[in-house]
Order: C-alpha cells, then sequence, then structure tokens
C-alpha cells in the first residue's frame, strides 16, 4: 500500500507541476463543447502519469478521463483525471487539481487516494451542476431546496476538491447530477474514511455517469434531494 501511494503522490506532483508551469499561457484546444473543454495539456498530463505508474507497475490498469483505459491485466486499476477544473484552468481560474485513485480490479474496492491541488501545493491523500438540460433542471430544484436551509452555497468547479473539502472540514455537502468516477475515486475514499458518506447511484439524465451525494454527515442533505 504505501508503495501505492508512493507513486500516486509522486505522479500528482509530477502533473502539477506540468500544470502549473502551462497555467495562463496560451492552450491547445482539442475539444471545445457547449459546458467543457478538452485541453491537448489533459492529455499531457494523463500520459505523463500513466508513464510513471506504469513504470513502477508494468501489469496495473490506467482508468483515465482521457483515452479510457491503457496497461497491463494486473489486480490493481488506477483511477486518473489529469486535471479536474479543466473549464476553471482555460479561463485562469487558480482552482483545479490532480485526482488520482487505485482500487482492486475484481471487487472495486478503493485503496489508496491522492487529490494535489498545485496553486495552493495542498495534497490530500488517504488509505458543480451537471451538463445537460436535464441535469441542470433537476439541479436547480435542488438547489432551491437546499440553498433555504443552509448559510451558503457554493460552485467551485471541481469534484475531486470538493470531495477533498469535505474530508477537511472545509464543505459539508457535495451534490452533482452526473459525475464519472475518475472525478470523485480519489474524494470517495477520503469522505468515507473520515467518516462521511457517499451515495452514488446512475444518473437518470445521462447514461454512462452517476448521481453522487457526499456529506460530513452534519446536514441532513438527503432530505433535499
Amino acid at each position: 500500500m504505501k508503495e501505492l501511494l508512493a507513486i500516486a503522490t509522486e505522479s500528482a506532483h509530477a502533473a502539477g507541476k506540468l500544470i502549473t508551469e502551462n497555467f495562463g499561457s496560451e492552450l491547445t484546444v482539442n475539444e471545445m463543447q457547449r459546458h467543457d473543454i478538452k485541453l491537448e495539456l489533459d492529455v499531457r498530463s494523463q500520459k505523463l502519469i500513466t508513464d510513471m505508474i506504469l513504470a513502477r507497475f508494468p501489469d496495473h490498469a490506467i482508468l483515465g478521463e482521457e483515452g479510457g483505459e491503457t496497461g497491463g491485466n494486473g489486480d490493481v486499476e488506477w483511477i486518473v483525471d489529469p486535471i479536474d477544473g479543466t473549464v476553471n484552468y482555460f479561463f485562469g481560474i487558480p482552482h483545479f487539481c490532480v485526482s488520482i485513485a487505485a482500487r482492486k480490479r475484481e471487487s472495486k474496492e478503493l485503496l489508496i487516494g491522492v487529490i494535489f491541488d498545485p496553486m495552493q501545493r495542498e495534497t490530500v491523500v488517504t488509505v458543480g451542476f451537471s451538463k445537460s438540460k436535464e441535469a441542470l433542471d433537476l439541479g436547480f430544484e435542488r438547489y432551491k431546496r437546499i440553498a433555504y436551509e443552509v448559510r451558503k452555497t457554493r460552485m467551485l468547479g471541481s469534484a475531486a476538491l470538493a470531495m477533498a473539502y469535505i474530508a477537511t472540514g472545509r464543505l459539508d455537502a457535495y451534490v452533482e447530477e452526473q459525475i464519472s468516477l475518475w472525478d470523485i475515486a480519489a474524494g470517495q475514499l477520503m469522505v468515507e474514511m473520515g467518516g462521511g458518506k457517499v451515495m452514488l447511484k446512475p444518473s437518470t439524465t445521462k447514461p454512462g455517469t452517476m448521481f453522487i451525494c457526499a456529506s460530513n454527515g452534519k446536514l441532513p442533505i438527503e432530505e433535499y434531494l
């Protein structure tokens, strides 16, 4: 386990260095979607992480946001988001991170997670609204119910950092209508190991994605879903 955590941390820091060195520079856009942006730098960051992990564990598999699964057929699968918060990054908002998790391939049990915020130089380790109209409509209705009951709400643009902030006590809950595994895998482990709860179920608005409700337990968040 120590070896997994060590290479995850090393890879996250290397990727963080790459993306901070390019922050504010002219960026190559691979795909400009209505509610998302795919950068050439996402691909480079993922390749850097993949190469570092496979150099140490060549039989492991890598499931990344950019390019699907690569690697071997070993019993460990890595889940990588090379830049979580790409839209923030593209527009010069310094709130983004690198998220890396490892899980057992067969049982899907999460083993370790690392979330690195290179702008704050914060590393969290542990042993917003979604895009479619349907998801937005559901999110707006839920937002109204929640907003009346809590002190403040935040939409920060990085699922992984939202989860890390719950684990470290900065946020109480995070709800998202459609999210992908690489966005929240490391954060899920952090929240659960810290005594919080993570509810995951298939999204009703986009096949292949998930609805998530993560909480530290201080709010009756389930009542407002």
